[in-house]
């Protein structure tokens, strides 16, 4: 699984700060303004899982799944017809689209200092290229194998969009109780 490491430390300071607000919150006005102050913070947190923390790209030997924000794409091998990376990671695929993945590895900015040690070429070079290397070697080696009647599936990330509306109506629910919407 290929996800950036700042958006697990994101979540973390997210989950925490909302534990935080929400004792805060308990503690001051009590449990009753606590839950109509609730889906408000929630619904920050919700946005910090789903645009940084859920978004990630997974490899296995029969394709790429490329999680995005509220869409999950899944490519089997025979359909891919280039993985390449442009400012992030883009799989093309025979029918021909472009699937480009949010999450997973990043192109970074140029003169960026490298962070792994690229021995066979005597040189550092920095982890997305390395992360590309590794979804390209996996697509070469699982391509002779694969099926041909591969599919691409793009789905909805239901998890993250039922999270979503039971967030929103618990917003306008809180709306209503404390005269916000009156």
């Amino acid at each position: 699984m290929f996800r950036a490491p700042s958006s697990i430390v994101g979540l973390i300071v997210g989950a925490v700060l909302t534990v935080v607000l929400l004792g805060d919150a308990a503690l001051r006005a009590g449990v009753g303004e606590m839950l109509l102050l609730t889906p408000w913070v929630l619904l920050a947190l919700w946005a910090v899982y789903a645009l940084l923390y859920a978004p990630h790209v997974r490899i296995d030997a029969e394709g790429i799944r490329i999680h995005n924000p509220l869409r999950v794409v899944d490519i089997a091998w025979a359909r891919v017809a280039d993985i390449d990376m442009r400012w992030q990671l883009e799989v093309r695929t025979d029918e021909p689209r472009v699937v480009k993945a949010f999450g997973g590895p990043v192109a970074g900015r140029p003169g960026r200092p490298a962070l792994r040690r690229d021995d066979s070429r005597g040189r550092r070079e920095p982890p997305a290229i390395r992360d590309l290397q590794l979804i390209q070697e996996a697509w070469e080696s699982a391509r002779r194998t694969a099926s041909e009647s591969g599919i691409v599936r793009r789905s909805w990330d239901i998890p993250s969009v039922i999270s979503l509306l039971v967030l929103v109506c618990w917003v306008i629910i809180a709306l209503f109780i404390s005269g916000g919407l009156g």
